[in-house]
């Protein structure tokens, strides 16, 4: 029996994308000998944002678009725990945009892993940063007037050293990028193409059945400007999914050649902080 399963019921709509990453995670989890009490699943608000309530590990719902700085302080203070950061398009690319630049920037040792249905599902149906030029959604009625982010164009150009794609509809294809992700030491960067059922009828599940492509065998993730190149693409012509780019660099806790060990680690005593309490008074 998976460890990592709850017995819990959701408030996904029934053929939610939502699923297939769940289930995915938990297998991958379960698969590389994990205990729940060793991985910390943290989140923003919406509806990808719910998953650390239906899975068995340490949970954190923190603010619309915060979960990065969250997860960062988390693992600063114990690294020794497998952070997974799960969150929607919006939470990811508009409210948390400014997080996700400065987290990618200091290469903390995450596996982000974005829920991308091109649509906010939590609040009924607006157009999200991803949400294509012109269409038409419940909020912008007569269609987009902003041009959609490239999040993959966007990882790469700011220094992401892991950057993939994938798609929920391929259970087998999502785990293996997950366990990459997981491999990578650094802040490795998934977006997950999944339809949302209830408010999002132009990408829909045979829409992005019928677009995505694996990367072939003979393509290189290390070569930046084919990366750059791949990540442009998107839409009727095919969107690639699999490792874009991958780069191996020094992760965040490594560039400090000072720190003896976490802060998880050091003894404190609840008085300890009266000192401090003492000179504010």
């Amino acid at each position: 029996m998976n460890p990592f399963k709850l017995n819990t019921k959701t408030t996904w709509c029934p053929g939610c994308g939502n699923f297939g990453i769940l289930e995915s995670l938990s297998q991958v989890l379960e698969e590389a000998s994990l205990k729940p009490q060793d991985v910390l699943v943290v989140s923003g608000i919406g509806q990808a944002a719910k998953l650390p309530h239906y899975i068995h590990a340490h949970g954190m719902n923190t603010l619309h678009g915060r979960a990065v700085p969250a997860a960062m302080g988390a693992h600063v203070a114990n690294p020794a725990l497998k952070l997974i950061l799960t969150s929607g398009d919006g939470d990811t690319y508009g409210e948390g945009g400014n997080h996700l630049l400065h987290g990618i920037r200091r290469n903390l040792d995450i596996v982000h892993m974005v829920h991308d249905n091109q649509v906010y599902g939590l609040t009924k149906g607006q157009g999200s940063p991803t949400t294509a030029f012109g269409q038409v959604t419940r909020l912008q009625y007569d269609g987009m007037k902003s041009d959609p982010l490239n999040p993959m164009a966007f990882a790469i150009s700011v220094g992401c050293g892991f950057v993939a794609r994938s798609f929920s509809g391929d259970p087998k294809h999502l785990k293996e990028i997950i366990k990459a992700a997981m491999a990578y030491k650094g802040y490795a960067l998934i977006d997950i193409l999944q339809p949302c059922v209830s408010f999002n009828q132009v990408n829909t599940f045979k829409w992005y059945k019928d677009r995505v492509f694996k990367l072939p065998e003979t393509y290189d993730p290390h070569d930046k400007v084919r990366a750059f190149e791949m990540a442009q693409q998107f839409g009727d012509e095919g969107i690639p999914i699999g490792i874009l780019y991958q780069e191996q660099k020094t992760d965040f806790l490594g560039r400090f050649s000072h720190l003896e060990k976490p802060l998880v680690q050091y003894e404190r005593s609840p008085k300890a902080v009266d000192t401090l309490l003492d000179e504010l008074l």
